[in-house]
């Protein structure tokens, strides 16, 4: 509600409706904002969400199936490490990463920041989409192979087009995660004009007062990228998160 009423009705709370006047100025507002311009911000997002989402998928999907159909050493000591970290907290090599990318130039950049999201989705990534492969009937692989296709065909035309809902499922997790994040594009982004769209919420902040009306009226905006993936997406998702469960 304070997102669509002036600040003049909601400062003394916004639950009160002695005059209501809604109005969509705050959106105008926080998408224009003199500082801190969500507008710009949403474009910053959608260049790092969408490659962190696309890059992981592709690496993680590969491998994954490597994993599920193909014997090699350490393959489950190679596996077991890989999920286990999933388990490091990203507060705990915030300086590393920071020096690392220091190190590569990459720190300040959208690339810095989209490699780092894809190094941190590829493990959750990859161990649930080798759970998946291992669903998937093997016998429609090997007839692929009796036909002569290459471990390369069999995966991209016959693998893939089975395993569409748990990319979604994935694309869409990783996704909310990349746009929501908060604490890695604050220790990589620090230039005015590349904030992502998180980044710039809390300058929606009066330096003197806060304009709630705005300040809500921009945090609904961030919200309504993921929101509306997921909205989108809601029937791929839900069968690729439970739907291998019946099987």
């Amino acid at each position: 509600m304070a997102s669509i009423r002036p600040l003049g009705e909601i400062i003394h709370g916004w639950w009160r409706f002695e005059s209501f006047t809604p109005t969509l100025r705050n959106f105008v507002g926080a998408w224009n904002h003199p500082a801190a311009p969500l507008s710009q911000g949403v474009v910053n997002s959608m260049k790092i969400a969408l490659p962190g989402t696309v890059v992981p998928l592709f690496v993680a999907a590969t491998a994954a199936y490597g994993f599920a159909r193909f014997r090699f050493a350490v393959k489950t000591y190679l596996f077991l490490t890989i999920v286990m970290l999933m388990t490091i907290p990203q507060q705990m090599i915030a300086v590393p990463i920071f020096q690392i990318m220091k190190n590569l130039g990459l720190v300040d950049t959208p690339l810095g920041l989209v490699l780092v999201h894809s190094a941190w989705g590829i493990p959750w990534i990859l161990f649930f989409m080798r759970n998946f492969f291992s669903t998937l009937p093997i016998e429609v692989e090997e007839a692929a192979r009796v036909d002569g296709a290459s471990d390369f065909r069999v995966f991209f035309q016959v693998v893939l087009p089975m395993c569409v809902p748990a990319l979604v499922s994935a694309a869409v997790l990783q996704f909310m995660w990349v746009w929501n994040d908060f604490f890695l594009a604050l220790i990589l982004i620090y230039s005015p004009e590349k904030l992502l769209a998180t980044q710039r919420i809390p300058l929606l902040r009066g330096v003197y007062h806060i304009d709630w009306g705005v300040l809500t009226a921009g945090t609904i905006i961030v919200m309504l990228a993921p929101v509306l993936v997921f909205a989108f997406l809601q029937r791929y998702y839900v069968k690729g998160m439970v739907g291998w469960v019946s099987r």
